[in-house]
C-alpha cells in the first residue's frame, strides 16, 4: 500500500493592496504559477509550513488546507472552507506536476504551439472542473514534447469555452486574423468547366481520387473524453444513418465494427474476426490500431480500444465511413477516374443523405464551422487528395524536392499510404491542398485542380 505525506498548511489571502513585489510577481504570471507548483510539493514535506498568498480581491480568511504528495510526485490540495479565490488557488496546486511539465516543454520546445500558448494565469481563473478539462486537451502537448500542435478538444463546446486559449492556437496554425469566421459552400458550379475538374484537359491519365471529411456529433462528447459506454452508445446512434445508407441503391455496403460486445449481454451484430480487421486494414479500409499512437492515446481519443470503432463500405467500395478514430466520424469518397468533381459530389450527397436521420447533426462552431477534435482539421474537416506521379522531382527516391515545390502552391505531399509513409517506387505522391478552415469547400477541390496544373509545370521543368 502506497504511503500518501500529509500536511497542514495555513493560507491567508488579504484585503489590502499589492504591495510593488505583489505586482511585479502578477506580471510575470507562467513563472509564478510554476514556481507555486513546485512550493506546494516542498511544502507537503513539511509538517506546519505556511503559505501567504496575497490578494486584492479576496476576503480575508484562514483555513486549515491538506496537502497529499503521492509517491509519483503528483499533490492533491483540499480546502474545507476557503474564499472563492484561494479555492481556485489551490486548486491549480493539484496540477502541479501537469503544470511543472507545461513549463519545461515552453522553454525547450518553442514550436510546440499549444505550450507556447498555454497561459498559467487563464488557467488558474478557470473553476476546478474546467481546469481538469482544459488539462486533458492540452496533455498531449506536454506528454509528447515534440508535438507541432499539441492540443485536442474534449467536447463540441471547448472551442467558445476555452476560446482565449484555442483562438490564440488557431490564429497561428492557421495564420489567420481573430476577426476571421468559416463559412461553408460546397457549390462548386462555378468552378472549372461550369463545375467540371477534368484532369484529362491537363494532359493527365485517370487518377486515384479521394475526398474525405471529419465529422461529430453534436449530442455525443468529442472522442478524447469518451467513456466505452459512451462510444458504445455512439456506434448504436449510427447504424440508423448507415442502415438507411444500406437501403439507398446509391450506397447498400457492409458495416464492420471491432466492437467486442453493446455491454449488458448485448452481442454486437456487426462484429467481424481478427482476421477480416486486418485484411480490411491491408486494403486501407479500415484505420490502424489507434492504441499504439502516442499522440492519440495522451489525447483519451484512443481509450477503451477496440470498443465503439468500425466502418462501414459501400457496395461499389468507392465510399466508406469510419467511426471511433481521432473524430467520431471520417467519411469519405474515392474512385479511380478523370472529374474531381464526381467524388466531391458524391460526399455531399452522402452527407446529406447522413444528416436527415433522426438524431443524427453534426456539431457546428459559429466561428469555425464544423467542429473537429484537432483544431488542424476544423472548419471543412476537409482533405482532397490524389494519388500522382512526378517521376522527375521524386528521382532522388524522396519526396523532399516535390515538398519544396508544393508548399508554395498550397499543397502537402504524402506517401501513397499517408503520413509518414514512403513514397510508391514509380514516383507516385499523395497530394492535397494543405488549408482546411476559413475557406469554402468549393474552393478545396478547385485549389487542388490548380495546383495539380501548377505542378506538373514543375515536373516538366525537373526533366
Amino acid at each position: 500500500m502506497q504511503a500518501t505525506m500529509r500536511s497542514v498548511l495555513r493560507v491567508a489571502s488579504k484585503t489590502r493592496a499589492m504591495s510593488t513585489a505583489a505586482r511585479q510577481a502578477q506580471r510575470s504570471a507562467e513563472s509564478t504559477w510554476a514556481r507555486n507548483a513546485t512550493l506546494a510539493g516542498a511544502a507537503a514535506g513539511t509538517l506546519g509550513a505556511t503559505l501567504l498568498f496575497a490578494s486584492a480581491n479576496a476576503d480575508a480568511t484562514r483555513c486549515d488546507t491538506v496537502v497529499e504528495v503521492s509517491p509519483a510526485g503528483a499533490v492533491k490540495v483540499t480546502v474545507p472552507t476557503a474564499s472563492e479565490e484561494s479555492s481556485k488557488l489551490l486548486s491549480v496546486m493539484n496540477f502541479s506536476k501537469e503544470l511543472s511539465a507545461i513549463a519545461k516543454v515552453k522553454a525547450t520546445n518553442p514550436d510546440n504551439i499549444a505550450m507556447e500558448k498555454f497561459d498559467f494565469d487563464y488557467f488558474s481563473s478557470l473553476p476546478a472542473d474546467k481546469q481538469a478539462r482544459f488539462m486533458d486537451c492540452v496533455r498531449t502537448g506536454f506528454e509528447n514534447p515534440e508535438s507541432g500542435l499539441g492540443c485536442y478538444a474534449m467536447t463540441p463546446e471547448d472551442y467558445d469555452e476555452f476560446a482565449p486559449f484555442f483562438d490564440a492556437v488557431c490564429q497561428t496554425y492557421h495564420k489567420a486574423p481573430a476577426s476571421a469566421v468559416h463559412v461553408t459552400d460546397w457549390d462548386a458550379s462555378a468552378v472549372g468547366d461550369n463545375g467540371v475538374l477534368d484532369v484529362t484537359k491537363l494532359g493527365l491519365p485517370e487518377l486515384s481520387m479521394r475526398v474525405r471529411v471529419g465529422r461529430n456529433l453534436e449530442a455525443f462528447n468529442l472522442p478524447g473524453a469518451m467513456d466505452k459506454d459512451e462510444r458504445i452508445k455512439f456506434e448504436k446512434a449510427m447504424l440508423k444513418a448507415f442502415a438507411a445508407l444500406k437501403a439507398n441503391p446509391a450506397y447498400g455496403g457492409t458495416v464492420y465494427s471491432l466492437s467486442p460486445d453493446f455491454g449488458n449481454g448485448e452481442a454486437n451484430p456487426n462484429l467481424i474476426t481478427a482476421e477480416k480487421y486486418n485484411e480490411l486494414v491491408k486494403k486501407h479500409v479500415m484505420f490502424k490500431d489507434m492504441d499504439a499512437d502516442p499522440y492519440l492515446k495522451s489525447a483519451g481519443i484512443a481509450s477503451d480500444w477496440p470498443y465503439g470503432r468500425g466502418c462501414w463500405q459501400s457496395d461499389d467500395k468507392q465510399c466508406i465511413i469510419w467511426f471511433g478514430e481521432e473524430d467520431q466520424l471520417r467519411i469519405m469518397c474515392m474512385k479511380r477516374g478523370s472529374k474531381l468533381n464526381e467524388v466531391f459530389d458524391r460526399l455531399k450527397g452522402m452527407l446529406d443523405t447522413i444528416e436527415t436521420i433522426d438524431g443524427i447533426k453534426f456539431a457546428k462552431s459559429e466561428k469555425y464551422g464544423y467542429v473537429t477534435s484537432c483544431p488542424s482539421n476544423l472548419g471543412t474537416g476537409m482533405r482532397a487528395s490524389v494519388h500522382i506521379k512526378i517521376p522527375n522531382l521524386t528521382k532522388d527516391g524522396t519526396e523532399a524536392k516535390a515538398v519544396k515545390v508544393c508548399k508554395p502552391l498550397g499543397l502537402s505531399v504524402r506517401g501513397t499510404g499517408g503520413e509518414h509513409t514512403p513514397i510508391g517506387a514509380d514516383g507516385t505522391v499523395d497530394i492535397s491542398p494543405s488549408k482546411r478552415l476559413f475557406i469554402k469547400e468549393r474552393d478545396i477541390i478547385a485549389a487542388l485542380y490548380e495546383g495539380i496544373e501548377k505542378l506538373m509545370v514543375e515536373e516538366k521543368k525537373a526533366r
